[in-house]
């Protein structure tokens, strides 16, 4: 859903995302016609990095819920 958002309205993906500054910016690239494939193309990039945070995040919590998982020997030095 991002995706197709960013692809009309890149500035409204920053501020789905909480970025408001960024959105100010993007809206303000984008109102020029040769700034709208730099927009778009920012905004495709930052959902991406977005995506990437939220997936960081739940690995952080599981371990922190469960612990470190058990050492495991190297095999390069047995």
């Amino acid at each position: 859903m991002r995706y197709i958002l960013a692809l009309f309205f890149p500035w409204a993906v920053f501020f789905t995302m909480g970025k408001i500054g960024q959105g100010i910016l993007c809206l303000i690239l984008q109102m020029t016609i040769v700034g709208w494939l730099p927009a778009t193309i920012w905004a495709f990039v930052s959902i991406g990095g977005y995506h990437a945070d939220k997936r960081t995040d739940r690995i952080v919590n599981a371990i922190s819920q469960n612990g470190p998982a058990p050492a495991v020997p190297d095999p390069r030095r047995i």
